[in-house]
């Protein structure tokens, strides 16, 4: 079972499944949903955002899945994929034991994101989930895109996709992302900071929780490239959709004395764009705040 594939018998659908190679008796654990982008799948995403790496070291469940569907390419709807990814949760709970979950967490890039905040508006999640971390799949309150973002177009074809209307269109699906969700969460959005046109200098979930205004805690400073990028356009990729992976220094900010403990924070990758992997040591990072949050949720709500 530790980083393979499990299947949910109700689709015959698969996805991976990582735990702690040494599962100890009474470890709490921490249950994240690592759901990929618009036109991307479950293997890339493992590689994107690399949490699993961490599973020992901090009692992680890591279930990453693959939409289903896949034209004009491949993304997650509520039809195809919501129950689904209802079976992936209530078989994690009961491979693992409601009493050992800690903490659950939904994860999600880009479209993954946007899925996630979506999924917040179903009682199912937002009655189970402690935390929502999402990787460039918009921020509540919301977030001005870079006036470039978006995939690029081949030398010599159409505009890219981050221009004129292509971007009106971005910009009116995060805008929807925007409205706080009606759940009791931490909440970490993390961007390159080519993808946004500037970071917002408070947070309206921060203000929710009656946080204090922003600190920048010390940068996080990656010597390793992450694990994965764009290969489909590679030769002629923008900064702000994401170049080669490489190592970088990601500058970190937090709203201190949320509310029952709540993480609220943002991250900006400096110098990154949309789909440059995750490196090692700001996956850590991350990891480490959603495994401090508050959890409990996750113990209440029984498996359907």
């Amino acid at each position: 079972m530790n980083h393979g594939s499990v299947i949910d018998e109700e689709t015959g659908r698969k996805f991976y499944l990582d735990a702690p190679d040494d599962l100890v008796v009474g470890r709490p654990l921490t249950f994240l949903l690592n759901l990929h982008g618009g036109g991307s799948f479950g293997a890339w995403q493992r590689l994107y955002f690399p949490a699993h790496d961490y599973a020992d070291e901090h009692g992680l469940v890591v279930a990453t899945p693959t939409a289903a569907t896949a034209e004009p390419f491949r993304h997650w709807t509520a039809e195809a994929d919501d129950e689904h990814l209802k079976n992936v949760v209530d078989l994690v709970t009961v491979l693992f034991g409601p009493p050992n979950i800690a903490a659950f967490w939904l994860v999600g890039h880009s479209q993954g994101g946007m899925t996630a905040r979506r999924l917040l508006s179903d009682s199912f999640f937002a009655d189970r989930a402690d935390g929502w971390l999402s990787l460039s799949g918009g921020r509540i309150g919301g977030i001005q895109l870079a006036e470039d973002f978006g995939p690029p177009a081949p030398p010599g074809t159409a505009p890219a996709a981050g221009t004129g209307p292509a971007l009106a269109e971005l910009q009116q699906l995060w805008a929807g992302l925007a409205e706080p969700p009606k759940a009791d969460l931490s909440f970490i959005f993390a961007t390159g900071e080519h993808e946004i046109a500037e970071l917002p200098g408070d947070s309206p979930w921060a203000r929710h929780y009656g946080a204090g205004a922003r600190v920048r805690l010390p940068d996080v400073v990656d010597t390793e490239a992450g694990q994965a990028h764009d290969k489909i356009r590679e030769s002629y990729s923008t900064p702000a959709w994401g170049l080669a992976p490489r190592p970088g220094t990601a500058a970190v900010y937090q709203y201190p004395g949320a509310r029952d403990g709540r993480v609220i924070a943002d991250v900006v990758r400096l110098g990154k764009g949309h789909t440059e992997g995750l490196e090692p040591n700001i996956t850590s990072e991350l990891v480490k705040m959603m495994v401090a949050a508050p959890g409990g949720k996750a113990r209440a709500p029984g498996v359907r």
